[in-house]
C-alpha cells in the first residue's frame, strides 16, 4: 500500500466540494498511470483545472512517486507554474511547458496528460505516425495530431507551437517525445490516454510481422469507427461506466489516493 512521502498540513475543508472532486480524480489518475506501467520515476505531468474564475491548476509535487499522489498533496499553481498555495512540495515550473500552452488555449482543455512510456515513444520514433491498422488505433486516429521534437520542453516558445500542431485535436504523439491526451474532465482524457497507449502498444508488437506483412484495412471502416466513438454515447460510456470502474479498482488496491 502506498504512503504519502511527506505530512500534509492541509485538510479537505480547505476545498470547496468542487476543487475537492477533480483533485480526487486527478490523484486517481496519477495512480492509475502508475498501476499501469506508464510512470516515468518522478517525470511527466497529469494536470487540471481547478473550477472557478482564477485559472489555476493542479499538479504533482515533484518530490512524489507517481504511486503516492493523493488529493490533499496536489500542488496548485498558476499559469507560470508558480504555486499560488501551501502546499508541500515543489513544483518542475519547467515541465510545465506543455500543460501550460493547452491550457491557455484550449477552453475545453481542463485536463491536460502527458506520458513518456517506451511503446508511446517508439510510435513518436516512426516515420508513419500511429497506423489506423487496429482498432484501437482506429478509435483514436481522426483526433490525433503530430508535433516536432524541439528537445526537452523549457523553452516558452515552444508553447505557441505546441498550440497549433494541436488544434482541435485531443490526442498527440510528441514526436521522439511521448504522448498527451486532454479533456473537459480528467475521465475523458484518461480515458483517451488508455487508448493512445494501447494503440501504441499494439503497433509496436504488430510490426514484429513487419510492414510489408500487415494486413491492411478497408480506408473507409476508420471513418465508421469515428462516428461510433464520437458524441453523448461515448462520453456518457467513459463517464458514467469506465471511470467509475476504475475508481472501484484503484479503492481495491488502495484507497489512499482520496486522502
Amino acid at each position: 500500500m502506498a504512503t504519502q512521502v511527506n505530512s500534509d498540513s492541509a485538510t479537505r475543508a480547505q476545498w470547496s466540494d468542487a476543487e475537492w472532486e477533480v483533485r480526487r480524480d486527478l490523484a486517481a489518475a496519477y495512480r492509475l498511470v502508475a498501476l499501469f506501467g506508464w510512470d516515468d520515476l518522478i517525470f511527466t505531468h497529469l494536470s487540471v483545472r481547478v473550477p472557478g474564475p482564477e485559472h489555476h491548476f493542479l499538479i504533482n509535487p515533484y518530490t512524489h512517486m507517481f504511486e503516492e499522489i493523493t488529493a490533499s498533496s496536489l500542488v496548485k499553481i498558476d499559469l507560470d507554474g508558480k504555486k499560488v498555495d501551501d502546499t508541500v512540495g515543489p513544483v518542475n515550473a519547467a515541465g510545465f511547458t506543455i500543460h501550460s500552452a493547452v491550457h491557455m488555449a484550449r477552453e475545453d482543455a481542463k485536463a491536460v496528460l502527458h506520458l513518456h512510456t517506451p511503446h508511446g515513444q517508439a510510435v513518436t520514433a516512426m516515420k508513419w505516425g500511429l497506423l489506423p491498422h487496429t482498432q484501437s488505433a482506429m478509435i483514436v486516429h481522426h483526433d490525433l495530431a503530430y508535433h516536432d521534437y524541439e528537445g526537452i520542453a523549457t523553452n516558452l516558445d515552444e508553447r505557441e507551437r505546441i498550440v497549433a500542431d494541436l488544434g482541435s485535436k485531443n490526442s498527440m504523439l510528441l514526436r521522439n517525445h511521448g504522448t498527451l491526451t486532454v479533456g473537459p474532465t480528467v475521465a475523458t482524457a484518461f480515458i483517451r490516454m488508455y487508448f493512445l497507449e494501447r494503440a501504441c502498444e499494439a503497433q509496436v508488437l504488430m510490426l514484429s510481422a513487419g510492414r510489408e506483412g500487415l494486413n491492411e484495412p478497408d480506408p473507409d471502416v476508420a471513418d465508421v469507427v469515428r462516428d461510433q466513438v464520437t458524441g453523448a454515447q461515448m462520453t456518457a460510456a467513459v463517464e458514467r461506466l469506465a471511470w467509475p470502474a476504475l475508481l472501484r479498482k484503484l479503492d481495491r488496491i488502495d484507497p489512499s489516493y482520496r486522502d
